[in-house]
């Protein structure tokens, strides 16, 4: 086997601490520049020889020049970089540089990024350019072109939330407060983007122009810094795939290999629009360590290197990340964090081997799988709560407590839908049943006939919810069942129900009658407890504990039968009926 090229890394922050793992088990020689000489990253790795990581800044051109002598390619893990040296040490022939310093420097200035997407037609906020050391009229220029509120934001060097000052209101204090936040730098200003959801999504893109995306995450900030992290987006039907679509529209536009944290807003009409990229692994992909078959770490070494990408997809059907941050000096919390945290199933917990903790610094993060949303949910809660600046306020909506008795709820597997609240009676030995097997699920009305925008929003919006199936009850001419079936892609199981004529017959005629290509499946007439049954059978073909239970059920059963049999057997039919059936 040839040796493997040796890979330089600007930054020996966490991103590269965590580059040096997929680096070590593919043998991938890396060499580190930073300043000092116990970096989280210099920690991880023993370089190529002894003592042999740089120790400088690295936007200082001597030093990048000295590790571009010892290395075959560069990349970064920060893209705040000299990315004119890059270009230089690139053209001499002295290294190779991914991603390309065109794209590092491109990228490095907000304002030339959002121009150059916009120009590229990639969607993004209206925005406009602040004159150096703007004033207070330039600003209400500025809000007269693109409305309030508007978000004015540094050019360069802004990263979580510090480059960045909301301004609501044109008043004259309002306007000094945000401009004496953001300091001498050069300025520009976005029009509000009014999203419901923010959205990530990792790309990574080698040499060769092959381009693969991760599914989309829903990002959670808080005070502007990323807090949690939920895989794969949920949403309306096709979401994750336009907005992994989008993504790798705008990376194909850029030059160079690598992995590319892409951001974006997911808007109230449903529209996504780009927020901005980084050149470089991102905090919103750290979940792909555990919860991906390639981490994006991997194929960002991979890409650059011309190896073959790796698969992206989900190891898991449910993931999150959170960021463990510092809450003062103190390290008790951190270690008290990531302490709670190994009694989670599914937990697993990084922490970055920085020496100090402040307030809002990164100085971990917490993966987190399950096999199911619920799952995950429940678990998350755990996580949260146990922040030292855990708030209801906050936790609930992200990670929602567990329903009310006869609730929906709020992470269902399973939907319960009836054309009717006539049907109620006949589908709550469905609910039943679900209980027994703490299975999460939702009961609602919906009707084929009197609300099918409803009906058809229902089935067209339930798998990317995160529901597994749906059980659908109706009476008559039972269309319920049927119909949503034809508007999603989740097995439908039918309860025909028995009206006043017919005997519900016609409704089990109804259901069963299904066109080629749109399957329905259904039980007997009333029996609601089947349904409920085979959806969890349905589960367990990919959660392994459903499936043990339903092999219990199953055991409980046959005990049951053998012991009428042996009490027949002992008391003889005529007193068994007697004393027996008539209980």
């Amino acid at each position: 086997m040839a040796p493997r090229k040796t890979v330089g890394i600007l930054g020996g922050g966490q991103l590269g601490r965590m580059l040096t793992h997929p680096a070590a088990l593919l043998g991938i020689p890396l060499l580190i520049l930073d300043s000092g000489s116990h970096t989280p990253a210099k920690q991880t790795l023993l370089p190529p020889q002894p003592h042999s990581h740089l120790d400088g800044p690295f936007t200082s051109e001597s030093h990048i020049r000295e590790l571009a002598s010892k290395c075959d390619i560069l990349t970064v893990e920060i893209e705040h970089v000299n990315a004119d040296v890059l270009e230089s040490v690139e053209k001499e022939g002295l290294c190779e540089v991914q991603p390309s310093p065109k794209t590092i420097r491109l990228i490095q200035d907000k304002f030339r990024q959002k121009c150059y997407l916009s120009d590229k037609g990639i969607p993004v906020a209206p925005f406009a350019e602040l004159p150096i050391g703007p004033s207070e009229k330039d600003v209400l220029e500025i809000t007269e072109k693109l409305g309030l509120p508007i978000m004015l934001k540094a050019k360069t060097l802004a990263y979580d939330g510090r480059g960045n000052s909301p301004l609501q209101s044109t008043d004259s204090e309002s306007i000094k407060k945000s401009l004496d936040f953001l300091g001498d730098r050069p300025l520009y200003a976005e029009g509000w983007a009014p999203f419901v959801k923010e959205v990530a999504v990792m790309v990574v893109r080698n040499k060769e122009g092959q381009v693969k995306s991760y599914d989309a995450v829903e990002t959670i900030h808080r005070e502007s810094i990323l807090r949690v992290c939920l895989a794969p987006l949920r949403g309306e039907r096709g979401v994750n795939a336009r907005a992994r679509e989008l993504a790798e529209k705008a990376v194909g536009h850029l030059e160079g290999a690598g992995i590319f944290g892409v951001e974006m807003f997911l808007m109230e009409d449903g529209s996504i629009l780009l927020n901005e990229i980084a050149p470089r692994p991102h905090n919103s992909g750290h979940h792909t360590i555990e919860a991906c078959l390639t981490s994006q770490f991997e194929n960002h070494l991979r890409a650059i290197l011309s190896l073959p990408l790796g698969s992206t997809e989900l190891r898991v059907p449910s993931a999150a990340m959170i960021n463990i941050l510092g809450s003062s000096s103190s390290m008790d919390p951190i270690t008290a964090m990531a302490d709670n945290a190994l009694t989670v199933p599914g937990a697993s917990v990084h922490l970055y081997g920085k020496a100090e903790s402040r307030k809002a610094r990164k100085m971990g993060h917490i993966t987190l799988t399950a096999e199911s949303d619920s799952e995950l949910t429940e678990r998350l809660r755990i996580l949260l709560s146990a922040q030292p600046d855990a708030d209801p306020k906050w936790i609930d909506p992200i990670a929602p407590p567990s329903p009310a008795p006869s609730h929906s709820h709020k992470k269902p597997l399973v939907g319960i839908i009836m054309g009717s609240d006539s049907d109620l009676p006949v589908m709550l030995p469905a609910t039943k049943i679900l209980d027994q097997f703490d299975i999460p699920y939702e009961l609602t009305i919906t009707s084929a006939h009197r609300t099918p925008e409803r009906m058809v929003k229902y089935a067209k919006e339930a798998a990317g919810r995160g529901l597994r199936t749906i059980i659908a009850g109706a009476g008559g001419a039972a269309h319920l069942p049927g119909m949503v079936a034809s508007e999603t892609s989740l097995p439908v199981i039918g309860v025909p129900v028995k009206a006043s004529v017919l005997d519900g017959v016609d409704s089990l005629y109804s259901i069963v009658q299904m066109p080629r290509g749109i399957p329905c499946a259904t039980v007997g007439i009333n029996n609601s407890t089947n349904a409920a049954l085979l959806a969890i059978r349905i589960l367990g073909t990919s959660i392994p504990s459903l499936q043990h239970a339903t092999d219990a059920y199953s055991k409980k059963l046959e005990e049951e039968v053998l012991g009428k049999v042996e009490k027949l057997e002992i008391d003889g039919w005529d007193k068994y009926v007697k004393e027996t059936l008539k209980k």
